[in-house]
């Protein structure tokens, strides 16, 4: 058995990469869906069904787990899924598996919370508001699933959202890093005029934009703390695994690379993020 994780390309190794450092006996398989990237600007059927068709080749690979480290699929398809397709997929399949997200994870590291706590509802008004960007892709934005899942543990945080239409292809392009460094000064200048000033923390909400944390950072206010997906993610798939034993995730630290996209060697904004070169396998 394995762990598998599924994005639409590129990003997603940035949760692989915080998952193998947690996990480092575990055997691990990656699926980058390159074909289709950037799943973004895409109709929530088709990231459904997207995505639906990576858990599947994943699970035919011999995971047990299957982690959306994409957040796109998971605030558009996770819940769907879980609901109205795996439970009848885990029968036909005859063994125990699952799908898991990362935004459940980030959203208990913003709010300082569990997933299971709910605010109690009062109207007082709240003196000072913690403001938290988010920068993600469009579908995520549309989803306003940050907005509403935090709203619901914590009335003191204030949500803005800025989405950013072309920045995952251009990582996902190995784009020249002043054009990635313009990118991103431009969707923190736009988010900050929004607010009418920069937000008090950050969450880079696309899996992509952890491999650019540092022109992020350059472009937001020194010292502006990032909500990173991949530890958050990490600390918490471990826990899952502590507690449903049932998922094996194997033990000889195995790794695979699959791509439905082109074959072979990654970009090397990939490589050196991940500290050697990547080579990927036909999906």
């Amino acid at each position: 058995m394995a762990i598998g994780v599924f994005d639409s390309g590129i990003g997603g190794l940035s949760v692989h990469h915080a998952l193998v450092g947690r996990l480092p006996d575990a055997d691990f398989v990656y699926l980058a869906d390159q074909a289709n990237t950037p799943y973004g600007g895409r109709t929530g059927e088709e990231i459904v069904d997207l995505t639906r068709a990576g858990c599947e080749r994943l699970f035919d690979a011999g995971c047990s787990l299957v982690i959306l480290a994409c957040n796109t699929a998971a605030a558009v398809a996770l819940r769907r899924l879980q609901q109205t397709w795996l439970p009848g997929y885990r029968r036909a399949l005859g063994r125990p598996v699952n799908v898991l997200g990362i935004i459940v994870p980030t959203i208990e590291a913003a709010t300082g919370l569990p997933w299971e706590h709910e605010a109690e509802r009062r109207g007082d008004k709240v003196e000072q508001l913690d403001v938290l960007g988010i920068f993600s892709t469009p579908a995520t934005t549309r989803s306003r699933v940050y907005e509403i899942e935090i709203d619901k543990r914590r009335q003191d945080v204030a949500v803005f959202s800025e989405p950013c239409p072309d920045l995952a292809r251009l990582i996902e392009q190995d784009a020249p890093e002043a054009e990635l460094r313009a990118a991103v000064e431009g969707h923190v200048a736009a988010l900050s005029r929004r607010i009418g000033r920069p937000p008090d923390r950050a969450i880079l909400g696309c899996t992509h934009y952890e491999i650019t944390a540092a022109l992020f950072r350059d472009a937001l206010p020194p010292g502006t703390p990032l909500i990173h997906q991949p530890l958050a993610t990490a600390e918490a798939i471990e826990v899952y695994l502590a507690r449903h034993p049932e998922f094996e995730p194997g033990t000889r630290g195995g790794r695979r690379f699959l791509t439905t996209g082109r074959p072979g060697a990654q970009n090397g904004l990939v490589s050196r993020f991940w500290g050697e070169p990547l080579t990927f396998d036909p999906a």
